[in-house]
Parts: C-alpha cells; sequence; structure tokens
C-alpha cells in the first residue's frame, strides 16, 4: 500500500498538484500517455525545474496547440473519459473529480450538473491537470490519499462573468467538511485544485504516520517573496491510522422528542446507509433530560443523512466530525445447536481471528424452537464454533460468507 499526504498550505491548483506528483517521481511519459488519450494531440505536458522563495520545486507546463478549446459541459467530458484508453483508476479517479466539479458548479450557478459549461475547467489545460494527477497517482502505486488545511486565499479574482470575492464559489462548495483557510493574498486554490483534493483525498488530517518513501514539490506560476508558492505531497507506507476507511461522525443533541419515537429514527438512519448509529441519554442545558444522536456515515451519505436526522427529530442542526475507521475483515459461518442453524459473525485481522459473536436474533429463535434459555443457547454455539476452528487469538480455519 503506499499513501499520499497533500500538503496544500500554500494551496493547491491542478498544475501545482501534478508537478508534485512528478518531483516525487511519476514518469512523465505515463502521464502524457493519458493526457493523449483524453485529449488528442491538442495539449501536451512538460516539466520545468525551478525555484520559489529558495525551495526546488517541479512545475508541470500545459501547453495549448488548440488557441480557442471550446467551453464543454460536464456530459461532454464524461463521454471523453469513457471513451478514452485509460487504465480503469485513472479513469474512475477523473471522473470522480470531474463529478465533484460539476456538482459544486452547478450548485452555484443554480443548474442541473449534467448542464454546467465548464469555462476553465472544461479547456483543455485543466482536463490535462486532472487526467495527468491521476495517471500519476497510478503510476506512483497510489491507493489512498489525505490532505491537510487548504489555503484558500483571499480578495478577488476575475473570472468569465466578472470580479469574483476569492475564495471562488466553487471552491467553496468544493471544500464543505474540509479545513481551510486564507493564507494569503489572492486566489492561493483554484476549482480544479479543490477538486482534486475533495475527491480523492478520502482524509483531511495533519501529516499522518508514514514510513516515508518519496517527496516532491509542484510549483506555481508566480514566484511570490517570502513565500513558497509550491504544494507539496509525501509518500509512503501507512501506518496507524493512515490509509484507513474515512467517515463522517454526525451528532445531533435532542431534549424534547417523544421517546417512542427513537426506535424508528435509528431505523430509519441504518436503512438509508449509516454504518452505525446509536443514542445516548445525557443532561442537556437547564438540567433538561435529553439525548445526543450519533450517526456514523459514510462521506457520500453524509448530505442525506443530516437531512434525514433533522426530518425525523426536532434538532435544529447537527454537528459534523471527519474520522477514520479501524475495520476488521468481517464475514459469517454457519453452526449447529442441536439441528438448529447459528449464523456466527468472524472478525479477522492479519490472519488471526479477532472476534467471535453468534448472532444474537438466531440464538433467540433457537432458544424459542428448543424452549431452553438463551443464555445457554449462546454458550452452545459459541462451543460449536470453538469446535469448528474458530477461536479468538488462533488462524481461521476455513472461508467465511457475506451477508
Amino acid at each position: 500500500m503506499s499513501h499520499v499526504w497533500v500538503d496544500a498550505s500554500a494551496g493547491v491548483a491542478g498544475d501545482m498538484l501534478l508537478g508534485a506528483l512528478l518531483d516525487a517521481g511519476a514518469d512523465l511519459a505515463a502521464v502524457r500517455v493519458a493526457v493523449r488519450a483524453v485529449a488528442g494531440d491538442a495539449v501536451s505536458v512538460r516539466a520545468e525545474r525551478v525555484t520559489r522563495a529558495g525551495l526546488a520545486a517541479t512545475k508541470a507546463h500545459v501547453d495549448l496547440h488548440d488557441e480557442d478549446p471550446p467551453h464543454r459541459t460536464w456530459t461532454t467530458v464524461r463521454g471523453m473519459l469513457a471513451a478514452a484508453d485509460l487504465p480503469d483508476p485513472v479513469r474512475r479517479d477523473a471522473l470522480a473529480v470531474f463529478g465533484a466539479l460539476a456538482a459544486a458548479e452547478g450548485a452555484v450557478h443554480g443548474v442541473p450538473a449534467d448542464d454546467v459549461h465548464f469555462h476553465e475547467v472544461g479547456a483543455l489545460d485543466s482536463i490535462a491537470d486532472v487526467v495527468g494527477v491521476c495517471a500519476a497517482l497510478h503510476d506512483l502505486g497510489v491507493t489512498s490519499a489525505s490532505a491537510g488545511a487548504v489555503a484558500v486565499g483571499s480578495g478577488t479574482v476575475h473570472a468569465a462573468h466578472g470580479a469574483v470575492p476569492v475564495p471562488v464559489p466553487a471552491v467553496v462548495a468544493l471544500s464543505r467538511g474540509r479545513r481551510v483557510r486564507a493564507g494569503g493574498e489572492g486566489e492561493l486554490t483554484t476549482p480544479t485544485g479543490m477538486a482534486l483534493v475533495a475527491a480523492l483525498a478520502s482524509a483531511d488530517e495533519d501529516l499522518p504516520e508514514l514510513t516515508v518513501s518519496a517527496w516532491g514539490s509542484g510549483a506555481g506560476t508566480r514566484d511570490v517573496p517570502g513565500r513558497a508558492n509550491v504544494t507539496r505531497v509525501v509518500l509512503g507506507e501507512p501506518s496507524g491510522a493512515a490509509g484507513r476507511p474515512v467517515a463522517h461522525q454526525l451528532e445531533a443533541t435532542v431534549d424534547d422528542l417523544d421517546p417512542r419515537l427513537w426506535p424508528g429514527v435509528l431505523a430509519r438512519v441504518l436503512a438509508a446507509g449509516a454504518h452505525d448509529a446509536w443514542l445516548v441519554p445525557v443532561l442537556g442545558k437547564k438540567g433538561r433530560p435529553a439525548h445526543v444522536l450519533t450517526v456514523l456515515s459514510p462521506p457520500e451519505r453524509s448530505d442525506d443523512l443530516e437531512e434525514l436526522v433533522v426530518a425525523t427529530t426536532t434538532t435544529l442542526g447537527v454537528r459534523r466530525t471527519a474520522c477514520t475507521r479501524l475495520t476488521l475483515d468481517r464475514g459469517w459461518v454457519d453452526v449447529t445447536v442441536e439441528g438448529h442453524r447459528v449464523a456466527v459473525k468472524v472478525g479477522r485481522s492479519r490472519g488471526v481471528v479477532q472476534q467471535v459473536m453468534p448472532e444474537f436474533e438466531d440464538v433467540a429463535r433457537v432458544a424459542a424452537e428448543l424452549d431452553r434459555p438463551e443464555r445457554g443457547v449462546l454458550t452452545a454455539a459459541h462451543a460449536a464454533a470453538a469446535a469448528a476452528g474458530w477461536v479468538v487469538g488462533g488462524p481461521p480455519p476455513g472461508d467465511v460468507l457475506g451477508r
């Protein structure tokens, strides 16, 4: 496994991230092949060694051979990526980046994502940036990514529709759930750069625990006195929490909901795609009895689950916190207790059985069928699993079933 951490503390743009990955060892030839597969001969990529505020870096140049590239819709860009001869991971990542960008631009301009006309983004240079970054990550063997706080800049910038405040609206929309700061004057982060971070960096974190294997710096166009205008990357093998799946923890404190409604709320958020959900009684403001509802959500489901929490409870707001998850490799094995089937959930890690637990609904069913106490059936199911070789601390004796 290889993890990449993106340091966007001085900002990030598509060409800066591409330059950083090339500086870290990505093959320029592989990047060129991928870009050519999408854009043909209308654009080319080259790299140049430069310095920014005394720091050595690689400047990725995207040279256009079409003086008037057309503006393209997300539908058009999606078709170009689908038709291109690209490795599946490169195509998948590029589609994710442009999809995030289309959704953000659509929200900003009040139009469906498929109808968004990309101006800067739809131009060939930005297509080259996105496809180039995705190809560079694939060439480096990167399997997970995270990023720190992003410097977005301040002031105003001139765009197709006139003067726009910095950070521009699309960057703000793409920043949801992530840490940002001004970091300096001007536009330090472009929509393309923020879309790459938002779509590809699954965790918002400071530099995680890594065994470092490579690093690189990608230069921006300007050389700003007193501030290195670069995006940096650090690559390595993850340890600790690095590279773990990311999740969002959604919380709401409620003191005025009929308690008979809570089981239904929990059932609905779980049915809507939450990893888990639970309720904790607390003493709220003014000494009122209250409950804290916590929902562990996949990032792509967080917006919908927040809306569901608001719709099914009386809360006036939901807190969101990014976190990582350690998930054991898990599955099911079947055992029998006096001729009755009981499913047993098994968790494994690094070739060792870590958890063995009979499914209690099966235990209760078998206890009712045998007219025996549930405690006795639970003990018998544990014994049957142990007899089959499923023992905590031991090697798995066979395969598990997915359910």
